[in-house]
């Protein structure tokens, strides 16, 4: 009989202190792998401690009853657990805006960091899969540009080639619209899109409704460091759910399988 693989994430009982006040509290959630999920909240409600608690940036308070495992396990080498998954963060943005070209970027991926260091050495292997990835997302043309000299938009999809060129199972998309324009945010869309219907997990966090693709299944209402709602989109994203997520009457409307608020 064929086992059922470990979720991408399984949290029990979890509490994650920023400062000293609690970002995440008694948190239980759990997402499989190759899943489509969006995890929807205001601003200081805890989404990006949830992204870098996964990223063993951020660790849970000690208890015994408390307990999380990634890809089912418990402990890991951050190195591999990065290896494993494809993370698009501002974080990362602006730590690649410097002279580092696209195609060091993208090679970056394999070293879990932001450019190519002297002790990094990128075999042809690396190479190669770094060139077939920006061709992937139609980019070729950015591999010898600095990061400092390309659009935001450009910038965003060397750093979604940096996720992808490992060949992950799932992508992390954190706040991925953040300094883009009308049209790099339209095609950021349809890049989501297009990976999603490729069959790689996408986990975004966001506080704007417009970035929820069509192929989003399942939806999280993080509110206060707790879970507010957690089910199908169908029965989550409501207007009586959105107006208590962000404290202000909302009225949700829906266009080619896209949300748009007014």
């Amino acid at each position: 009989m064929k086992s059922t693989p470990a979720p991408l994430l399984s949290l029990a009982h979890v509490t994650v202190m920023r400062g000293d006040r609690p970002a995440l509290h008694d948190i239980n959630l759990e997402i499989a792998r190759r899943e489509h999920v969006c995890i929807l909240g205001p601003n200081g409600c805890g989404k990006s401690t949830l992204i870098k608690t996964i990223t063993r940036e951020c660790y849970p308070l000690a208890r015994e009853d408390s307990r999380i495992s990634i890809l089912g396990r418990e402990r890991w080498d951050i190195f591999e657990l990065r290896s494993l998954l494809g993370i698009v963060s501002p974080d990362l943005l602006a730590s690649c805006t410097t002279d580092a070209t696209g195609r060091d970027v993208v090679l970056s991926g394999f070293f879990s960091s932001t450019r190519i260091f002297p002790h990094h050495h990128p075999d042809p292997g690396h190479l190669a899969l770094a060139g077939e990835t920006l061709a992937r997302l139609g980019i070729a043309h950015l591999a010898d540009r600095a990061v400092a000299e390309m659009s935001s938009g450009e910038a965003k999809r060397t750093l979604i080639a940096r996720a992808l060129v490992h060949k992950p199972q799932t992508l992390l998309f954190d706040e991925p619209s953040t300094a883009l324009d009308i049209g790099a945010q339209l095609q950021l869309r349809h890049t989501m899109s297009e990976l999603a219907q490729s069959g790689l997990g996408i986990l975004l966090v966001t506080h704007h409704v417009s970035e929820i693709i069509p192929e989003i299944e399942r939806m999280i209402l993080l509110c206060d460091g707790h879970i507010l709602a957690d089910g199908p989109k169908s029965s989550v994203l409501t207007e009586e759910h959105l107006s208590k997520l962000f404290g202000v009457p909302i009225r949700l409307g829906k266009h080619d399988g896209f949300f748009h608020l007014y």
